[in-house]
């Protein structure tokens, strides 16, 4: 799984882990607003590690939590979906807007493969104070670099260079910060 290579995702130790995330999960998400320090708590349990001053609004997705490392400052806006089946790495003082996916698995595309539950997964890498609204899916194996804005929508299929603006299906480039 960490290798990008195939793995069968019912395997027992996967899905022990993924358990434990789900029990978490739930429970950030059913935290109180009013206790905030609690809900921190849980969120620390369950990512494999959130800078200071991180911000995550309920509801949050993720796979096994374990794989994703925020930056300080960050901030997650409602509904986003983490698939964190290979690492998730969020820079520092990134704003992440509502129903925004981050998605790390991959599936065969032979039908055999795929009906035998094979999988396979590749890291997504976001840069420092890069901007998504809401909506934005990013794909697996991409890497988003600094100050980057990608807009409402988008679907990022590839890698974005540093300091530009993205949108559309496929997200493209259409001007520099």
């Amino acid at each position: 799984m960490l290798a990008g290579e195939l793995y069968i995702a019912d395997d027992p130790e996967l899905a022990a882990d993924a358990r434990r995330a789900a029990l978490l999960n739930e429970r950030f998400n059913a935290g109180s607003a009013a206790d905030p320090e609690a809900r921190q708590k849980l969120l620390t349990e369950l990512l494999g590690e959130v800078g200071d001053g991180v911000e995550v609004r309920p509801p949050l997705h993720v796979d096994y939590g374990y794989q994703i490392t925020i930056g300080a400052g960050t901030f997650i806006n409602f509904g986003a979906v983490l698939l964190d089946v290979a690492r998730i790495t969020i820079g520092a003082d990134v704003q992440i807007g509502p129903n925004v996916q981050l998605l790390t698995p991959t599936h065969p595309v032979e039908p055999e493969a795929r009906r035998a539950k094979w999988e396979a997964a590749q890291p997504i890498t976001i840069g420092d104070n890069v901007w998504f609204g809401g909506g934005a899916i990013v794909c697996p194996g991409v890497t988003i670099g600094a100050d980057t804005v990608v807009g409402a929508g988008a679907v990022v299929t590839r890698d974005l260079p540093a300091g530009v603006v993205a949108v559309g299906n496929p997200a493209r480039v259409v001007r520099e910060v």
